[in-house]
This record gives C-alpha cells, structure tokens and sequence, in this order.
C-alpha cells in the first residue's frame, strides 16, 4: 500500500485538503506524473476566484464567480457522453479533459472555494453530489457537473423525494459530507466501474486504498471481504469483516456480519 495513502489515514478530518488529497490518491496510479502542474492550474482557478469575486459577499453572488471561473472560463463540466469511463473519478484525468462526476468536480468547487477563503462543502443527494457555498441564514446549492448552476429548493425536494417520499428538509439541514466521505465516494465510484468491467482485482485494490485512509467506511470493508472471498482469501476475508465489525454500531448490520463470520469456511 502507496505510503501516500497512510499518511493521509493519520490525519484528521479537518486537516486533509480535499484538491491535494484528491490528487495524491490519482498520483497512485500515474507514478510517472509529475503533479506540480495540476497544482498549478488549481492556483490559477483560485487567482482568478480571488480577483473577480472580491466583491462577492454572499453565498449568491460566490457560486455565481465559482460557475463563471470553474465552468465557463476553465470549461469543467460533467461528462455526459461517457459518464462511467473511470477517468472521470480520477482528479488527474478529469483536470486534463476538464470533464468528470459529480463528486469529482464537487471536490473541485469545494476545494477551490475554500482556498479563497470561502465556506463550502459536499452534500451527499441521492443519487448525486451537489456542492453547498456558504454557512449563512441562505446557503446556495450548486450542481458542478451543470456548469455550477444553482439548485432551488423545488429541485432539491425532487432529488430526495425517490428515496424518502418526502421533501428536501431545509438547505441548511442538510448534513455536509466530511472530506474523507467524499474521497472515499470518489474511490468507490472507482471500484464499482472497475468491477462493473469485470476487473474484480483493480476493484479490490481500490477498497483496500479506502479502508487504508477511512477505516471508519463499513461499506468499503463489506465490499473488500466480498472480493475477498470471491479471490478464495478466506483469511484477509476475516480481518476485513472483523473490522467492520469493529467499528458498526447499528444492531442489524453487526448481526449480518456475524452471521457472515460464521458462514465463513473454517470457522469452529
């Protein structure tokens, strides 16, 4: 495991940045990269942010500057052509074809934003990621893979509404993601197209990445024991369910688990 991924396991929440940790996590598989010009070309955006949203006060008016800067000047928008090409989970490839998934470019705005001192964060949708800009009374929901456009609260109230029958609770009582939520929704997106492809092997690594920098992420060890077990390492399938079963508290789950202990073979 890439010595980039435990250091970034040994910090706090707060402490990782999300635009440099994106791009560590993508160095892992373009060791010959250099990424000092990725870098670069996110201080240019954040230069820019600073110069044109000077007067920006408000949440309104800074995902205004954030859509013309990220979208319209630097062109990142969301692929819709080839949604599921990996590429797009992958900080380096996406700043190189200026195209990406939702979380992917939500990372960007977030990051960006809060370089030029600005309050942003993730909001996890169903179904999508969606980037809130400011902490006030009247935060702004904005989509990155739209260009940035704004998301009213009608639409918002749709994207729940399949999975809770209910509308959007208030903007501003929507729980944020914290980022190694959405560096880890940027690595799942990863593993479940990997293994969607038949690339069982690339997706197992790809959970280990997870479970190595967010060890609280059950979902993430559910799916490395699955892989796991159907690589015939009934041994390494123990340890990851043991883990998980660490760190679940929901009575359901933890029964789920334990019964999988048990089923597995040697068990006495």
């Amino acid at each position: 495991m890439d010595s980039e991924i435990t250091q970034l396991g040994l910090l706090d929440d707060e402490e990782l940045t999300l635009d440099d940790a994106a791009l560590a996590l993508a160095a892992i598989d373009h060791p010959d990269v250099d990424l000092e010009p990725y870098h670069m070309i996110i201080d240019d955006i954040v230069v820019r942010l600073a110069d044109i949203g000077a007067d920006a006060i408000d949440a309104k008016a800074r995902a205004a500057v954030l859509s013309r800067v990220l979208a319209d000047e630097f062109d990142f928008v969301g692929d819709r052509e080839t949604y599921d090409d990996p590429d797009n989970a992958d900080l380096i490839r996406v700043i190189d074809r200026r195209r990406g998934l939702p979380v992917s470019l939500s990372i960007l705005y977030v990051a960006v934003a809060r370089r030029v001192g600005w309050t942003a964060d993730a909001l996890d949708v169903p179904g999508h990621v969606l980037a809130l800009i400011g902490d006030e009374a009247q935060p702004v929901v904005v989509d990155p893979f739209r260009g940035g456009v704004v998301v009213e609260a009608p639409e918002l109230s749709r994207l729940f509404a399949p999975t809770t029958g209910e509308d959007a609770p208030a903007v501003r009582h929507i729980a944020t993601m914290s980022n190694r939520a959405i560096l880890s929704r940027l690595l799942l997106n990863q593993a479940s197209r990997a293994e969607a492809s038949g690339k069982g092997r690339r997706a197992l690594s790809l959970y280990e990445r997870i479970t190595t920098f967010a060890p609280d992420d059950g979902h993430a060890w559910w799916h490395r024991a699955r892989l796991e077990l159907m690589d015939g390492d009934v041994a390494a399938a123990r340890r990851s369910l043991t883990a998980m079963l660490e760190i679940s508290r929901d009575p359901a789950l933890r029964a789920r688990v334990v019964a999988t202990l048990n089923d597995l073979p040697g068990h006495a």
